[in-house]
């Protein structure tokens, strides 16, 4: 009755996933599904420095700035090999961003992107589910698709935008 057979007779049972079952069974169906990570989004104080760390630097293939007047940022995207990095910088004083680099003055983390099939379908089950949206419609984004954003204190801390894939 040494240590080694008192560790294995005591202690919390661990649980492990078992292979024969599809770990997807237990999620209810729905009118709509979760895609891939389209993006991260980061917001920089300085977009120039930003692009060229990562153009010049790091050596990723970066976009050109695009200007996103209806929600109030410039665009650089960087292209990763399955995802993209979108660096977010203000357009205006009401943009959103510029409150957040208000609050973030050296820049940080501002959302992840996550591809659905069907943003009308995800929107309606969403507010059933009392997820609040930031918008009554979805806007069209940085690639030409719907968008839309659910809010932080619902998704555990974290800004989420859904597009339509």
């Amino acid at each position: 009755s040494g240590l080694l057979s008192r560790l294995q007779t005591s202690g919390p049972t661990i649980q492990t996933l078992s292979s024969s079952k599809p770990f997807s069974q237990n999620i209810p169906s729905s009118l709509w599904k979760l895609g891939r990570l389209n993006h991260v989004a980061i917001a920089v104080p300085d977009l120039e420095k930003a692009r060229s760390l990562y153009k010049d630097v790091l050596g990723a293939q970066v976009s050109e700035t695009v200007a996103l007047p209806e929600h109030g940022v410039y665009t650089v995207f960087v292209e990763l090999g399955n995802t993209k990095l979108e660096l977010l910088h203000p357009l205006g004083e009401k943009s959103p961003i510029a409150s957040f680099l208000q609050k973030n003055k050296t820049g940080g983390m501002h959302h992840i992107c996550i591809e659905v099939d069907d943003i009308k379908a995800a929107m309606t089950e969403l507010k059933k589910k009392k997820i609040r949206i930031l918008s009554e419609e979805p806007k069209i984004g940085a690639h030409g698709k719907p968008v839309i954003f659910l809010h932080p204190k619902d998704c555990h801390g974290v800004l989420v935008e859904l597009e339509q894939a």
